[in-house]
């Protein structure tokens, strides 16, 4: 085996200038009283529409400009779009009226042509925002680009917790991720479910990924499995039960296929061999 640890990349020239951006942004979200949506709005302006983000309003309702143009500029603030979320039953306006903004400016940043590939300002972006989204959200989380949830703030997240590219992390029901836990790109992580008879039925149930998970390339995780510390969710399989602790599960739907060789003695396999010892005179 062969280790990779990753390299240090030095900082790039414009990384003061990333630095004192950051520092405002997170300044400015860190007042409880400020108003989210109104800095979500200025930030993806200066971001994406540096021309017109000193006087946005008069811009919008400038009849010069092509209707296309004055719409993509009136969609950037958040009150003037809406998520999917917004639209289950279960929502709570209030909470997801806190959040939305932010929502907003993580997946519009994402689609910009700052943010797409930019890993360094990405992922400290990310990490500002996210503990005012989630639930909780432990130290040094890192997400890269086009990461996606339901309500956000039904999300907990321990330590050292790494999401990669396009994964969705459906916290309708809740998602509780425990400490250096990876999932990797194109991965789905749910926490609902619809009747087969009724789709307007809908189950919501916690999801849990326990400490060590790793759930790899485009794997599914259901509503409602548990997958127990260490435990591992094979590319592309689909998990519909509880995986337990350092078992490998692959397939569909998925089964254990191995157990990680770092793997504590299991209770009742101690117990076996103490017994066949005993039983042998030895």
């Amino acid at each position: 085996m062969v280790l990779r640890p990753l390299r240090s990349v030095p900082a790039s020239p414009a990384q003061p200038l990333a630095d004192a951006w950051l520092e405002r942004l997170g300044a400015e979200l860190a007042d409880p009283a400020a108003d989210r949506a109104a800095i979500c709005r200025r930030t993806l302006a200066e971001l994406l529409y540096p021309t017109y983000a000193a006087d946005l309003d008069a811009a919008v309702a400038d009849e010069a400009l092509p209707m296309g143009t004055r719409l993509a500029l009136a969609s950037l603030d958040p009150r003037n779009v809406t998520l999917e979320p917004e639209y289950y039953a279960e929502c709570d306006a209030g909470r997801f009226a806190r959040v939305k903004p932010l929502l907003w400016l993580w997946y519009s940043f994402d689609r910009s042509p700052l943010g797409g590939q930019q890993v360094e300002l990405g992922v400290r972006l990310r990490r500002l925002l996210a503990p005012l989204i989630f639930k909780r959200c432990g130290r040094d989380f890192k997400a890269f680009q086009h990461v996606e949830f339901s309500f956000g703030y039904n999300l907990e997240v321990g330590d050292d917790v790494v999401v990669h590219r396009h994964v969705l992390l459906d916290d309708r029901g809740g998602i509780v991720l425990g400490d250096r836990v990876s999932i990797s790109d194109y991965a789905n992580i749910y926490s609902h479910t619809h009747s087969i008879v009724d789709q307007r039925d809908v189950t919501n149930a916690t999801t849990v990924l326990e400490n060590d998970v790793r759930i790899t390339y485009h794997a599914t995780v259901l509503a409602g499995v548990r997958v127990g510390e260490n435990g591992m969710v094979g590319a592309n399989a689909v998990a519909t039960k509880d995986v337990r602790p350092y078992h490998v599960n692959v397939g569909i739907p998925a089964k254990s296929v191995r157990v990680k060789p770092n793997a504590p003695p299991e209770p009742g396999a101690v117990l076996a061999t103490a017994r066949e010892r005993g039983e042998r005179g030895t």
